[in-house]
């Protein structure tokens, strides 16, 4: 298992896994993303794991895509989709990339047959929202907030684009128009955060829903979360997704024809300031 993803067994029958880049606010590199994938995937054919955690190390549960250590040719990387072709040159390529890494993974994570539990501290951003949102629950503290500010850099959103599903649409639209971020009261009040508890109760608080949930039968919490799960894909939950990526390709499409790259790098400024800004009420 790579340093940048922690496993341990918290309780029995409960794996807690902790994204640990602290120093980069857990920001997704690939390494971060397939060590996820590998811990995700360990824990979910674990039979003796019933319940799975999702932490942050440090003062953020996730800022992002670390746009630092930014590659698209997943070079290195044993990939787990069907995608290849990743060197192929402009949205060929990049098409593949966010196809495999982003969306991909996080569909993948998001049926895992167990329930996750986000326990989320600190900043959510943008990729950082994916993360949460592929999660059953949500238990946040008082100091979490959430935003998705791409759309400064022309796109849509981030690729797993459950905004209207989870906070509904008026507020989404506002929160992608503005960039402007919620608190954690605000994402409980809009029944996207579970429960908002302090700072220091965040583990433990978690832990405790995880004990309750793991002494129900597994099969009944599997079949409920697929009942759950299935009920959001026949409201049309998956087409809307791909409806949404489908848009995320053509922005990274015009950033290509405009800027010669899959965005333009000047967006970064408008990015930060739009991060400075208050919170949505």
């Amino acid at each position: 298992m790579s340093d940048v993803i922690k496993m341990e067994l918290a309780a029995d029958g409960i794996c807690r896994i902790v994204m640990n880049r602290p120093e980069r606010g857990n920001a997704q590199n690939n390494e971060l993303l397939y060590a996820l994938d590998a811990a995700l995937t360990e824990a979910s054919r674990d039979v003796s794991v019933r319940v799975i955690i999702l932490a942050g190390e440090g003062k953020h549960f996730s800022t992002g895509h670390d746009l630092g250590e930014f590659d698209p040719l997943l070079e290195g990387i044993d990939t787990v989709g069907v995608w290849g072709g990743f060197s192929m040159p402009a949205m060929e390529g990049y098409m593949a990339f966010e196809e495999e890494a982003y969306f991909g993974l996080c569909w993948r994570w998001r049926n895992i047959p167990k329930p996750i539990i986000a326990e989320v501290q600190g900043r959510v951003i943008a990729g950082g929202l994916m993360l949460a949102w592929i999660c059953d629950l949500i238990v946040a503290s008082e100091d979490a907030t959430f935003a998705d500010p791409v759309v400064a850099a022309g796109h849509n959103g981030v690729e797993y684009f459950a905004h209207p599903w989870e906070v509904g649409a008026r507020k989404a639209k506002e929160m992608l128009f503005t960039g402007q971020g919620i608190s954690a009261w605000a994402a409980e009040r809009l029944g996207m955060v579970n429960r908002v508890v302090s700072l220091d109760r965040l583990t433990d608080e978690t832990l405790e829903l995880a004990k309750i949930i793991a002494e129900k039968p597994v099969m009944g919490v599997r079949l409920a979360k697929m009942s759950v799960n299935q009920t959001q894909d026949e409201q049309g939950f998956y087409n809307a997704l791909r409806a949404a990526m489908g848009l995320q390709h053509l922005s990274h499409a015009q950033s290509f024809a405009v800027h010669g790259s899959s965005a333009d790098e000047s967006a970064a400024a408008l990015i930060r300031k739009t991060l400075k800004l208050p919170l949505l009420p």
